[in-house]
């Protein structure tokens, strides 16, 4: 499948989760969530990240850009995919977690074990890193030789991990922002009707308003596609 070029950003225009999950699942490489923040973002370290592994279409603003450029592709959450790649493979894929409070982590690992007794977890931690501890871990995945790696702690960081644990233990790893946080319970996603609608961001905005200078990208974003400047 070819990769598809928005502003410096390369992204694979799946149609679906099922299509990008059987394309990646026995790949080594960094699974990365594109959106209109991350096409816009001048950091040419996460470029080259994203660029050397898998973007997929997480934004809207990422589905409407490649649909200018003539592809359809489906919205793909990474808040939803991760889950996906566990429920179609926890028999026979192991995992490895990283990320959010320690509550959060445990909340998660075990809520994961309730719905998926079979789940080989290899190890888990929350995402409080020190420099010792990101050694540690590196030594720790090449111990544990998990097959899927996810790791949430926010854009760049999490991509940087990545990239760094990548370099001494290849396996399949994806980034995943506030996920767990999600997934147990302690932050609620926006109601369908927002999700359905490209509309999350907006949510996200009334519950935190602080976030106003992150989501003003999205009207520069907008003003940039419609002039074709992507």
């Amino acid at each position: 499948m070819e990769q598809v070029q928005v502003n410096k950003i390369k992204i694979y225009p799946f149609k679906s989760k099922a299509e990008l999950i059987d394309y990646v699942i026995d790949k080594h490489k960094i699974l990365i969530a594109t959106n209109a923040e991350k096409i816009l973002k001048d950091n040419i370290r996460l470029q080259k990240i994203i660029n050397n592994n898998i973007g997929y279409p997480d934004g809207v603003g990422a589905v409407m850009a490649l649909k200018k450029k003539g592809y359809k592709s489906a919205k793909i959450p990474g808040v939803e995919l991760w889950h996906d790649i566990i429920e179609r493979y926890h028999k026979t894929k192991s995992f490895y977690f990283i990320g959010a409070s320690q509550e959060v982590i445990e909340i998660t690992v075990s809520k994961l074990k309730t719905e998926f007794p079979e789940i080989d977890i290899k190890n888990y931690r929350n995402g409080f890193l020190k420099e010792d501890d990101i050694e540690k871990i590196k030594i720790d995945l090449q111990e544990k030789k998990p097959d899927v790696v996810f790791v949430a702690m926010g854009t760049p960081k999490q991509e940087f991990l990545m990239e760094e644990f990548m370099s001494v233990y290849p396996a399949l790893y994806q980034g995943l922002g506030g996920s767990f946080d999600v997934y147990s319970g302690k932050l609620k996603r926006a109601p369908k009707i927002f999700q359905k609608t490209g509309m999350e961001w907006f949510y996200r905005l009334l519950l935190q308003p602080t976030r106003i200078g992150r989501q003003l990208v999205y009207i520069k974003f907008m003003i940039r596609l419609s002039l074709g400047k992507l």
